[in-house]
């Protein structure tokens, strides 16, 4: 989902330009915030753009490869093919789920296997003010 953050004043100047050039609409975030988390609020995502960046470190990337690779049917399996602890990893994946990069499937008993569900993340960074997008370009259900 994409979304943008600024002023009410950011929000009427973008307003005031689409009415002048209707065809800006196209590569513009549909959904704007105030804040952060005002978007996670009402995306039901938890990351931040700063957040997004610190997730996807190299050492998750990994971690997402794995997954999509393996294809892991326990959080155990998956701890084993990461050597990772299981505690450290049930941690890296409810984050990269509540960023709606990860999902789970049910499995045999209490048991859930870890699914990349997003193809993409897009950071649009703004250096120079609060107008950050994230864009999770999730995998469309199979």
């Amino acid at each position: 989902m994409t979304y943008k953050t600024g002023s009410i004043g950011n929000f009427m100047r973008w307003t005031k330009r689409v009415i002048a050039e209707p065809g800006i609409t196209d590569a513009t975030p549909k959904h704007w915030f105030d804040t952060d988390a005002t978007a996670a609020k009402g995306l039901g995502t938890k990351a931040s753009p700063e957040a997004m960046v610190k997730l996807l470190s190299a050492e998750n990337l990994a971690l997402l490869h794995l997954i999509q690779t393996q294809r892991p049917s326990s959080l155990r399996e998956l701890a084993v093919l990461a050597k990772r602890q299981e505690s450290n990893l049930s941690r890296t994946l409810k984050k990269l789920h509540e960023a709606g990069i990860v999902d789970f499937e049910e499995g045999a008993g209490r048991s859930r296997a870890p699914r990349v569900s997003a193809r993409r993340v897009i950071l649009e960074l703004d250096l120079a003010g609060p107008d950050s997008v994230v864009t999770v370009d999730r995998l469309k259900a199979s």
